[in-house]
């Protein structure tokens, strides 16, 4: 990844302002000013003539260099780093997986990775909760739990990122190791538990990055004042999603979900309650009616009562799991409708291992599996709900997305937006426009026009 930065930065800017912008003093008839440049001191048997021809060959080498790239248009350029990506991947395989994605967090944070400048196919944008997306596809959260890299993974070219789940007090979640890799099945079990910095170091980060935003908003918007609003959020070119979670021993689980609201929801531009993880003990009999209309009503009284300019509060969901019977789809359905829930993400993982996974040694492994096996469950559940809800509250297909046919089954089952990690986790950066090409073949294929036409169509 630092490798890439560095070709990036000095191939694409440097050599070719060295080459276009400076120009003249290249070719300048004064041999002085290019031995100095060029030549090596270190080495002082060197004649004059021998330092000239090494400063000559480096100053061909560079012109050639950025002339080169200089022919080749930013979005092919473009194209060629996310694909150069694919070269690290065996790199990543071999580490212990948290170690991996540890490494990707922090490579993602100092933003070595590459930066999408070509835009979105005009048929993927799409407007939700008044927010514009200029793709449906998102980042799950359990990636950056702790708000760390959310520039660098919005420049990646998602639609959305959603980081968390964020606790109030920080907690280190279960004993290592606790995430294990299934890569046959393209799956993964992790059993993390909430491992989190809690609200206050989120709050800051996120804090710090919404001021950068806004600052950049100002200037341009006082050198270019007629420029078209473009897709985006508080955290800059894409819409910004925090998942927040109750601590373990906390005795008073919407108590935990108000101070996230408190602390967080002013740099969000949706908020997620997460009711729906197996790892943290009791956290799920939250999605049971009385318990969940209680929650909800709370967390939407905390964020309702503070300050809102003109946007308005960010919106809410909750994100549910794929291991619920037809009646708790129904219940939840029913306080979702009743409480007008903003929305629903469907779903987290799941403690069943179906096939293949279940021959693999690995599941017998306790924690929530993601990835492929998860696909055909998650859709499942994500039909029913859009069934329950008619349509009215917009859905997050959640879930065992590897392709862009995969997201585009989950907008045909009914979900507006979709999310993945495992695949990201084990494809890296060049299988988002991957599945962004194919997402928008998929739709043009069948006629659509935009994602909303799509969306539940194989049910309306």
């Amino acid at each position: 990844m630092a490798a890439w930065k560095i070709l990036r930065d000095f191939s694409y800017r440097r050599v070719i302002s060295s080459t276009l912008g400076r120009s003249r003093h290249c070719f300048s008839s004064s041999s002085s000013s290019s031995s100095a440049a060029y030549a090596t001191p270190k080495i002082p048997h060197f004649s004059k003539r021998g330092r000239l021809l090494t400063g000559a060959t480096t100053l061909g080498l560079v012109i050639a260099t950025g002339a080169y790239v200089s022919t080749v248009d930013e979005a092919t350029f473009c194209g060629w780093l996310f694909s150069a990506t694919k070269l690290v991947n065996p790199f990543f395989a071999l580490l212990d997986a948290e170690v991996a994605h540890t490494l990707a967090v922090s490579a993602a944070a100092r933003g070595w990775v590459p930066r999408e400048k070509r835009p979105d196919p005009a048929i993927l944008g799409l407007e939700v909760w008044g927010r514009k997306f200029s793709n449906p596809l998102g980042l799950a959260a359990g990636f950056d739990k702790n708000a760390e890299a959310v520039e660098g993974l919005l420049g990646l070219g998602f639609g959305f990122v959603e980081v968390g789940s964020v606790t109030p007090v920080p907690q280190e979640g279960n004993p290592k190791p606790r995430i294990f890799r299934l890569r046959q099945e393209g799956a993964i079990i992790n059993r993390c538990g909430f491992n989190s910095e809690g609200i206050v170091a989120v709050a800051k980060r996120l804090g710090a990055q919404h001021g950068k935003r806004k600052l950049d908003e100002t200037s341009r918007t006082s050198s270019s004042p007629n420029d078209e609003v473009k897709a985006g959020g508080k955290a800059g070119p894409g819409i910004l999603g925090v998942n927040i979670g109750k601590n373990k021993t906390s005795e008073d689980a919407a108590a935990d979900y108000v101070q996230g609201v408190h602390t967080l929801s002013q740099y969000a531009d949706y908020l997620v309650i997460n009711v729906s993880s197996p790892n943290t003990p009791g956290l799920r009999m939250l999605q049971g009616r009385k318990q969940l209309k209680d929650l909800v009503k709370k967390v939407q009284a905390a964020r309702d009562e503070m300050q809102w300019g003109e946007e308005g509060p960010p919106p809410l969901l909750v994100k549910i799991a794929p291991d619920l019977s037809k009646e708790d789809l129904e219940d939840i359905a029913a306080v979702a409708v009743a409480l007008r829930l903003d929305g629903l993400i469907i779903s987290n993982t799941t403690i069943s291992r179906p096939d293949p996974v279940s021959n693999n040694p690995v599941a017998k492994e306790t924690g929530g599996l993601s990835g492929k096996p998860l696909l055909s469950l998650s859709n499942n559940i994500l039909k029913e709900m859009y069934l329950l809800t008619r349509g009215k509250i917009p859905l997050i297909g959640c879930g065992g997305i590897s392709s862009g046919e995969d997201a585009y089954r989950k907008i045909r089952a009914g979900a507006t937006l979709v999310q993945l990690y495992t695949a990201f986790a084990y494809g890296g950066p060049a299988l988002i426009p991957q599945i962004k090409a194919e997402l928008a073949e998929c739709l043009e294929r069948d006629g659509f026009k935009s994602i909303i036409e799509a969306v539940g169509a194989d049910y309306r």
